[in-house]
Order: C-alpha cells, then structure tokens, then sequence
C-alpha cells in the first residue's frame, strides 16, 4: 500500500494536569516510562504507524496540557480530529468529574455533525496504584450513559494500554471512512450540457 492511501488518524488527548496523558503516549508510542513527572507546556506530538483491519494506518497523537490556562485551546488545534481520548487520573476524583469539562469543551470546539456518536474513549490511568478513588462502576456507569468505551489502565506497567489504543485506532479509522462515504455520497456530479454546434452569427455591414 503507498503512503498515498495510507489513512492519517488525528487523536486527541484530553484530561487534567497530571493524570498521565503525556506517560501514556510514551508507554504506547515508545515503550517507555519514567517516575520524573514533568508538565506539558502547550502540545507534545506522537506519532505511530499500525495496521488496523489489515490497513496500515498512521496516528497522530495530539497530547495537551491540562492547566486550566490551555484548556481553551483554539479551534485550530481542534479541527480534524477523528477520535478524543478522555484521561482521568482513578486516584483523583476531581479529575474524573472534569472529563465532562473536557468533553464539553471539545464539542463546542468541533461542532461535529453528530455529537451524540462522535468517537470518545475514556481512560483511567494509574490503575497500577492501590489508592483507586474513583470506583470502577462509577466510571463505567458514566460511560455507559456517554456511550463511551472505556479502559483501566497503567502507563507504568503498561497494562491494557495496547487493548485500549486498538480500540482507539479502529474508532478512529471508523471515523474516517464514515467521512469519506459521506463526502462521496454528496460529491456533484458534474453534467456537461450538449447544445449541438455553435451557431454561425452574420454580421451585415
């Protein structure tokens, strides 16, 4: 397959300061992690190419801060996103209770043709800890309300982070082709008009 039809997914990362969104995309992108916590200033940028439903399939991921003073980040940076990752923090609930923030922000942003089925996925991160705050059934009782698919997971150990961006990349692509069906299904069609030949003009002096 050329790079030419190789789909290009925008994924965006939301969620507060600290629950990890920026140690997640390590983990995911580049099998690492570290214990030196260090705030995102602005937007990091990942990038990961993966096969999903034997297509290749490149992915973008947009990681951003989460002070309060970026959360209003422009409808630039938001424009063209194709699946929103929610990240919360399970030992802190406050974090949790923003992902409604984070949501409605996002669609005010994007103003998608249909809200109510736009591609979300939650994570819980630091599901490694024993301090889990936020119990598992409240978060999945508001994502079952949502309509949301969600994961507990760990950016330290790694564990269900590859199930979660699996999910993550087929929603994604999902997306993308549901837009492509519909550009084509309301692409004009063009009909070229025969009048037969021109006329000849006299002219009489």
């Amino acid at each position: 397959m050329s790079d030419h039809s190789k789909p290009l997914l925008k994924i965006l990362v939301l969620g507060d300061c600290g629950v990890g969104k920026t140690s997640l995309m390590n983990r995911y992108v580049n099998k690492h992690f570290t214990n030196m916590y260090k705030a995102s200033i602005g937007t990091d940028f990942f990038s990961k190419e993966v096969v999903v439903n034997n297509r290749m399939i490149t992915m973008h991921f947009w990681d951003t801060a989460g002070q309060e003073r970026f959360q209003t980040l422009g409808v630039a940076f938001y424009r063209g996103t194709d699946c929103c990752v929610l990240v919360y923090d399970v030992t802190s609930p406050k974090s949790f209770k923003n992902l409604n923030l984070w949501r409605d922000e996002f669609l005010i942003q994007t103003s998608p043709r249909d809200p109510d089925s736009f591609p979300f996925v939650v994570l819980g991160n630091k599901a490694d800890l024993d301090e889990q705050n936020v119990p598992t059934r409240v978060a999945l009782h508001w994502c079952k309300m949502n309509n949301m698919p969600f994961y507990e997971i760990s950016a330290k150990n790694g564990s269900n982070v590859e199930q979660a961006f699996e999910e993550i990349a087929k929603m994604g692509l999902e997306a993308v082709e549901e837009q492509q069906k519909v550009e084509n299904d309301f692409e004009p069609a063009i009909v070229l008009e025969h009048d037969g030949p021109p006329q000849k003009i006299c002219c009489c002096c």
